[in-house]
């Protein structure tokens, strides 16, 4: 692993869980820019069965409990990655954005039924 890999020291949860808002906030229908230069979720995916899409990506739920963990979200706002009010809002702020978690490869799988 590169000195420069993940800088925050994020935990795997709260890796996997910026790597999905990340996938989130690049759906129009599911997230919009703020004034401020935030990307505000407006929809969290719904899963059938063990898994959800994302865009054309499939993820398993396994991958996502972060999205729905209170813990997960004051950590990365802590870090500065994400702006959030527990349950509310979420928006990732442009450090959240740009943030390479490194496992987008991972986690977001191509392919697969739609």
């Amino acid at each position: 692993m590169s000195p420069k890999a993940n800088p925050a020291k994020l935990n795997p949860l709260q890796l996997k869980t910026l790597t999905l808002l990340q996938a989130i906030a690049r759906i129009p229908d599911a997230s919009s820019p703020t004034p401020d230069g935030d990307v505000a979720i407006t929809a969290f995916p719904h899963a059938h069965g063990d898994h959800f899409h994302l865009g054309d990506a499939t993820v398993s739920a396994r991958d996502a409990t972060g999205l729905e963990n209170q813990n997960v979200w004051s950590a990365l706002a802590r870090k500065g990655l994400i702006k959030c009010e527990w349950p509310h809002q979420i928006a990732l702020t442009p450090a959240g954005v740009a943030y390479d978690t490194g496992i987008a490869d991972q986690i977001l799988h191509s392919g697969g039924h739609h």
